[in-house]
């Protein structure tokens, strides 16, 4: 017999001792290794400090959770009854919280692709405005009414996103459309000087000159689609309203009086 059987036959929790300094040591090196990694992918994304908090501590969580399990095992407590109170604590959290767990997921797919960003404006479902928070639960964006609007993750994920970000520009714009429909009582010509006229007084205020064009022509009128460009997505709330009253008053102005 050799003098390490020795000492472990003579001192048998020595083996108990050892595994778990072995265990404690890989639970914290795992922690530093992983907690650097996420934090260099929290950077890497621009994701905010209050979900990146989130997922370090969810990660921590889980490494203590298996150290605990690993520990257990090493202190003589059955597998059979570690995998029974595994699976039933597994059972009542997904009972207890199907919805929950799927904004999770859906948070974390939505934050590494990451089809907008806060700051962005967005159309969701209907619902538009900028987006002022990110978290793993929900979104929430703030309305033209200046009212916020919380979405949840997994809603998000069924829905179609229309993000105005205009991506091939260096410099961050956002072109924000919409639509006019107008009847034939003036010349296509004629209106699209009224556009025009109004269009120019914008050229020096936004980034880029704003633009339009006919979408759709039918026998009683033809539809435009105007589009505005600003570098702050407040502008789309005062803009796109205010371009949209001066055509309609500069159309009616042009418009033949018996009209």
């Amino acid at each position: 017999m050799t003098f390490l059987e020795e000492i472990f036959t003579e001192h048998p929790y020595l083996i108990t001792i050892i595994w778990v300094v072995v265990i404690v040591a890989a639970a914290a090196v795992m922690e530093r290794l992983f907690t650097r990694w996420l934090s260099r992918f929290i950077k890497r994304t621009e994701m905010q400090p209050d979900v990146g908090n989130g997922l370090t501590l969810t990660a921590r969580l889980l490494i203590l959770i298996g150290a605990v399990v690993a520990l257990l095992n090493v202190g003589g407590v059955p597998t059979d009854i570690l995998v029974s109170f595994s699976a039933l604590g597994g059972a009542a959290v997904g009972f207890a919280s199907t919805r929950t767990v799927g904004n999770f997921i859906a948070g974390l797919y939505l934050l590494v692709t990451r089809p907008f960003r806060v700051g962005d404006y967005v159309r969701i479902d209907g619902i538009e405005g900028i987006v002022k928070e990110i978290s793993i639960n929900y979104a929430k964006i703030l309305t033209p009414a200046n009212t916020m609007v919380s979405i949840s993750t997994q809603r998000i994920l069924d829905k179609e996103i229309t993000n105005y970000r205009v991506t091939e520009e260096r410099a961050k714009i956002f072109c924000y459309g919409f639509e006019l429909g107008f009847d034939h009582s003036l010349p296509t010509e004629k209106l699209e000087e009224v556009f025009t006229d109004v269009i120019e007084s914008y050229a020096e205020k936004l980034p880029k000159k704003p633009e339009y064009q006919l979408t759709r022509l039918t026998r009683l009128e033809r539809n435009y689609m105007f589009y505005i460009y600003v570098e702050d997505p407040r502008d789309i709330f005062i803009l796109q309203p205010q371009l949209l009253r001066e055509i309609t008053h500069a159309w009616d102005e042009a418009k033949p009086q018996s009209q």
